[in-house]
């Protein structure tokens, strides 16, 4: 079968809803927190020297940024055709070319020529190092975008909290630009202790938060569920986490070529009043939000809340279906989705939530709903008479049903 009817196939056969097949990424500066289901055996199934699977991303057409080791399609989100005989995968990067409109909607396509973001799991056994993400001004200078991002930590995915449930954002208030310089200036001496003008919060599952770009993080060991802008542009600032050195390399990972070894850059990359900002957990923490009252939801079967709602990038939801129920649920906008818990079936896709995967294996967990399909309503029935079904759902920018 051509690419072109590969696509129109999967996407008949799912009556505009896709299958997505896993796309698993590793970091070399990660150790993997074995929460994201992956079978044991496979967390280096890319080989030592790329380090351990701590990622699996979701609706993804960016392709991870991982340097000269990256592997082809590393980060991308395949759609899977299945019917008897016939099988075919194509990129949902390339199912987004053909369809359009008729994936995205109107609203998106006309704008954006893309799917403007994707999500993840993040899964650390530690911290990771004290990080930001470019604005779109410093990004475009290496021909990137720039990246906000958000956190939730699924209660499912979060049995043990790691080696530091907590995350570090930007300095405490009264912090100096000096005194930032001067731990930047000593990162290639060991320890530059960048965090000792930071705060930690600790991490709760079954709340999040909200990252803007320019914002100086250091990620907790919760596993994370995190939707971003599309982009895997970064810059680390620390040099030390835990007993790991971070490489110089990336300190300087995104600077154009003629700041290289500025350290006015690094300033300059910085959104300086969010980092000393005195009220962060009051402006960037997220708890969830139903999206309309309890009760009434509860009384047709389901409760669903906004769990990422901060940043205009995009949004999420936490959707459970009830044990036994049958629900339609209508969205005003196309969205990536990943079973969390239960089984059941969603429009003519059955689904469920898998214990353990092998590298390379298919899932019946990951799944894109089109614009035209989520405005007409997905029913979704649980199977279990004592088990919720429990999916998180990822929109991209300027959701309307997001007031």
């Amino acid at each position: 079968m051509t690419k072109t009817k590969i696509i129109r196939n999967a996407f008949d056969q799912g009556s505009g809803i896709v299958r997505l097949a896993p796309a698993w990424v590793p970091r070399s500066f990660c150790v993997p927190g074995r929460r994201i289901k992956l079978h044991p055996d496979d967390y280096y199934a890319y080989g030592g020297v790329r380090g351990g699977i701590d990622e699996r991303w979701f609706s993804s057409t960016t392709p991870a940024d991982n340097g000269p080791l990256t592997s082809e399609n590393e980060g991308l989100s395949f759609i899977v055709f299945e019917h008897g005989n016939e099988q075919g995968r194509v990129l949902l990067r390339d199912a987004v070319k053909d369809l359009k409109g008729e994936l995205l909607g109107d609203r998106l396509w006309k704008k954006y020529q893309s799917w403007p973001m994707y999500s993840k799991f993040f899964d650390n056994k530690g911290a990771l190092p004290h990080h930001v993400h470019h604005r779109d001004k410093h990004a475009a200078l290496t021909g990137k975008q720039g990246k906000p991002e958000a956190y939730y930590f699924p209660p499912q995915v979060n049995n043990h909290g790691g080696n530091y449930p907590y995350t570090f954002f930007g300095f405490v208030p009264g912090t100096t630009k000096k005194e930032v310089r001067k731990c930047l200036e000593a990162f290639t001496r060991g320890d530059n202790k960048i965090t000792s003008l930071s705060q930690a919060y600790r991490l709760d599952p079954g709340t999040g938060w909200d990252v803007p770009p320019g914002l100086l993080h250091a990620p907790g060991s919760l596993c994370t569920y995190e939707p971003q802008k599309a982009s895997d542009v970064f810059s680390m600032y620390q040099s030390l986490t835990g007993d790991q050195i971070v490489p110089k390399e990336l300190l300087w990972k995104d600077t154009p070529k003629n700041r290289m070894d500025d350290i006015d850059w690094l300033m300059e990359v910085l959104d300086w009043e969010l980092n000393v900002d005195p009220n962060m957990r009051q402006n960037r923490f997220m708890a969830p939000r139903p999206v309309k009252a309890i009760n009434e939801m509860k009384a047709e079967g389901y409760v669903e809340n906004w769990i990422c709602y901060k940043s205009a990038a995009f949004s999420a939801k936490e959707l459970t279906v009830l044990p036994g129920a049958s629900v339609t649920i209508k969205d005003a906008a196309a969205y990536g989705m990943i079973m969390m818990q239960g089984h059941g079936r969603m429009g003519v896709w059955e689904i469920e939530t898998p214990s353990l995967i092998r590298f390379g294996e298919l899932t019946s967990d990951e799944f894109f709903v089109s614009e035209a399909a989520a405005k007409t309503g997905v029913k979704i029935v649980n199977h279990s008479k004592t088990e919720p079904i429990v999916m998180l759902k990822h929109f991209g920018p300027e959701n309307p049903d997001l007031s």
